[in-house]
């Protein structure tokens, strides 16, 4: 199940990327919702939501990293928790979403605008959610571990 989510989080954010690069131009705002959600186009050299500019190369090494452990752990563990799987999936179509930009493009590709924090894409909000899932998972797990 985790390769399944991985891919369709990966393509999800390609066709979205896709559709904003060929109706945008960078820095270009379109209002859905005035106040509240843009689509903007951003072309980002740093990490998830626009922070740690210029430190692509490295945060392509961390992603590298990251793709090969999930693979690796999947791999090797076969997780049959169900929302193990999608958690893992998650962050690993996003990690690949991002590095695929990077090395394309040299930049994440982000429009995602709700105004109250930097510019997003599908890719970061996919990491973000699934990170945030599994640090619950273990602490509720370690909070009740079971016998």
């Amino acid at each position: 199940m985790t390769f399944f989510v991985a891919t369709f989080i990966f393509a999800l954010d390609r066709i979205a990327k896709a559709a904003a690069l060929g109706n945008m131009s960078d820095g270009q705002s379109i209002a859905v919702w005035p106040g509240l959600f843009h689509l903007t186009l951003v072309l980002n050299e740093g990490t998830a939501f626009g922070l740690f500019k210029g430190c692509s190369a490295f945060f392509a090494a961390v992603s590298s990293i990251v793709i090969v452990f999930i693979i690796a752990y999947v791999l090797k563990n076969r997780p049959k928790d169900a929302s193990l799987s999608v958690w893992l999936g998650l962050i690993l179509g996003g990690a690949v979403g991002n590095l695929y930009d990077r090395a394309i493009a040299g930049s994440i590709i982000d429009f995602l605008d709700f105004r109250i924090f930097p510019v997003f894409n599908i890719a970061d909000s996919a990491i973000t959610v699934g990170a945030v899932m599994l640090i619950l998972r273990m602490l509720i797990h370690n909070a009740h571990p079971r016998p």
